[in-house]
C-alpha cells in the first residue's frame, strides 16, 4: 500500500487530508512538529509527502531538505497560505514537486495532483521532458546550461498557478519567450497578449491597457477593447514595466489588488482574470529605491521572480545555438571552428537576440554551403574592421524602397478610385509601414555611423531605447 507523509500542525487540516487520501486507498502518517519528524524511521517507505511551510518548531523548507536528502525520489508538496507563496516557490527550488494553498478550495485539485505525482513516480517519467518540449514549441532552445534548465523547470511548475510573475533579465535574453512559455504551460483558455510599456507615451499606454469608450477623447470615434480585457482568461505580458509612469502604476496596482479596471471615459468597472507576467531589463528593486517605481506595486508583482541568465554565462552553448538558428532559417552554411571560438570570447551585450540577428544576417548574405571564417564576422567580435560585412547592405535596406514604392502606389490607386480597398485595412497597413519605415531608416543611419547607436540616436532625434524598440531588441 502506498504510504504518504503529512507534516501539518493544524490538526483539522491534517485529519481532512489524511481522510481524503485514505479514501483513495493510501496509508497516511501525520506529524505535527519538526521534532516528531525527526523521530520517524524508515523514511524510505514514503512515496509522497505533504509539508506545511510553517511549523511550531521548524521551517517546512528544512524538513523538505532533510527528506529529499534521505529519499530523493519522494515527491514533496508544500502547503502554504497566500502570504507565504514566495516561500513555497523557494521550496520548489530545493526540490518540491508542487505547492497548494490553504484553505483547500477544490478537492479535485488535490486528487489530480496526487494521481499525477504518483503516476510519474510509477512510470519513471519526469517533468523535464514536459518543460523541454514546451520550450521548443515556443521557440526557446535551452542548451545545456543547468541554470536555464532549473529556471524553466521552476517556470513549468508555477505556470498553472494563478500568481503574478516578474521576469528580470538583460536586453535580448528572451523575457517574452519565457512569458509565452508560462502561458503555454498554464493551459489557460485565453490568449497571450504582449505590450511594451516603454514604447508608448503615457496617454496612449493607458488607452492600450484599459481601453476607452466612444468619445472619451478627441479621436475616440469608437469603443476600444484594452489589453486587460483582451487577455481575460489568458496571459497579459507587460514588458518593460519599469517604464510605466507613476500614475499608470497606481492603476496597475488597483487591478492587481481587485481584478477590476475602468475604461478611459467609462463609468463602470469591469473584471479581468488575466494572469499578469511583467518584465524589465532594469533592476526594479533599485528603481524603487530611486523613487522611480512604486514599492507597493513592486511587491504585488514580485510574487514569483524569474531571472534569466545572460548569454555570457552560457558561452559553451554557442555552437548549439548557432546550429539551432541556422536550422530555423533554413540556410545551408557552417561556421568554422575558429569563428566559433571568437564568438565564445565575445561578451554579447545584446544576448540571444544579438547572436540570432548576427547569424541570420550572415546567413542571408552568404552563398549556399559557405563556411564562415573569422574575416566574415562583425568587427565587434573580431576586434578588427571587417570591410565586407560592414559595407554589406542590411536586409531592410535591400527591400524597403521596393516595399514603399508598392505601398505608395496602392494608396494612390485607392485615392484615385482605381482600386477598391477597405479603409480599416489600409490604415492597418499604414501602421505596419510606419514601423517598417522607422526600422529601415534606423538601420541605414546605423550603417552611416558605423553601428554607433548614440550617434545614430542623436542624428535621428530619438533615444537609444527607441532604437532598441524599433529593432525589436527590448
Amino acid at each position: 500500500m502506498t504510504h504518504i507523509l503529512i507534516v501539518e500542525d493544524e490538526m483539522e487540516i491534517g485529519r481532512f487530508l489524511s481522510r481524503l487520501l485514505q479514501l483513495k486507498g493510501f496509508k497516511t502518517t501525520q506529524v505535527t512538529t519538526g521534532h516528531d519528524f525527526d523521530q520517524l524511521v524508515h523514511l524510505s517507505s514514503f512515496k509522497l509527502a505533504f509539508i506545511d511551510v510553517r511549523l511550531p518548531d521548524r521551517n517546512g523548507i528544512d524538513i523538505l531538505k532533510a527528506l529529499k536528502a534521505k529519499v530523493p525520489a519522494c515527491p514533496c508538496v508544500i502547503m502554504t497560505g497566500y502570504s507565504t507563496v514566495k516561500i513555497a516557490v523557494d521550496a520548489m527550488k530545493y526540490g518540491a514537486a508542487d505547492f497548494i494553498e490553504k484553505p483547500f478550495e477544490d478537492i479535485d485539485v488535490i486528487d489530480q495532483l496526487v494521481d499525477r505525482l504518483l503516476g510519474e513516480l510509477k512510470s519513471g517519467t519526469i517533468e523535464e521532458a514536459d518543460y523541454e518540449r514546451i520550450a521548443r514549441d515556443v521557440g526557446c532552445f535551452l542548451g545545456t546550461s543547468p541554470s536555464m534548465h532549473q529556471l524553466f523547470e521552476l517556470a513549468f511548475k508555477i505556470a498553472p498557478k494563478p500568481i503574478t510573475v516578474l521576469i528580470q533579465g538583460e536586453t535580448g535574453t528572451g523575457k517574452e519567450v519565457l512569458a509565452k512559455f508560462l502561458h503555454a504551460a498554464s493551459n489557460r483558455s485565453g490568449s497571450c497578449v504582449a505590450l511594451n510599456c516603454g514604447a508608448l507615451p503615457e496617454s496612449l499606454l493607458e488607452s492600450e491597457l484599459f481601453g476607452h469608450v466612444k468619445g472619451a477623447f478627441t479621436g475616440a470615434s469608437a469603443e476600444r477593447v484594452g489589453y486587460f480585457e483582451a487577455a481575460s482568461s489568458g496571459t497579459l505580458f507587460l514588458d518593460e514595466i519599469a517604464e510605466a509612469s507613476l500614475s499608470t502604476q497606481v492603476k496597475l496596482l488597483r487591478i492587481l489588488e481587485t481584478g477590476e479596471f475602468r475604461k478611459i471615459g467609462g463609468t463602470t468597472s469591469q473584471r479581468t482574470s488575466a494572469r499578469i507576467v511583467a518584465a524589465s531589463h532594469v533592476n526594479i528593486e533599485e528603481a524603487v529605491q530611486r523613487g522611480e517605481f512604486r514599492e507597493d506595486l513592486y511587491y504585488r508583482l514580485d510574487v514569483v521572480k524569474l531571472v534569466i541568465p545572460p548569454l555570457r554565462e552560457r558561452l559553451a552553448d554557442i555552437p548549439l545555438f548557432v546550429d539551432s538558428f541556422l536550422k530555423q532559417s533554413g540556410e545551408n552554411i557552417t561556421f568554422s571552428a575558429d569563428s566559433i571560438e571568437l564568438m565564445k570570447q565575445y561578451n554579447w551585450p545584446g544576448n540571444m537576440r544579438e547572436l540570432a540577428n548576427m547569424v541570420r544576417q550572415i546567413a542571408v548574405l552568404s552563398t549556399e554551403g559557405a563556411v564562415i571564417t573569422p574575416n566574415q564576422l562583425p568587427a565587434k567580435i573580431t576586434g578588427v574592421q571587417n570591410q565586407s560585412l560592414s559595407e554589406a547592405p542590411s536586409i531592410e535596406a535591400v527591400h524597403f524602397p521596393d516595399e514603399w514604392k508598392r505601398f505608395s502606389e496602392k494608396v494612390l490607386d485607392v485615392y484615385h478610385g482605381q482600386e477598391d480597398h477597405h479603409l480599416d485595412e489600409l490604415i492597418d497597413t499604414m501602421k505596419k509601414m510606419e514601423k517598417r519605415t522607422a526600422t529601415a531608416v534606423i538601420q541605414k543611419t546605423l550603417k552611416e555611423t558605423a553601428g554607433n547607436r548614440k550617434k545614430a540616436a542623436a542624428k535621428l532625434g530619438i533615444s537609444t531605447r527607441k532604437i532598441r524598440y524599433y529593432l525589436n531588441e527590448t
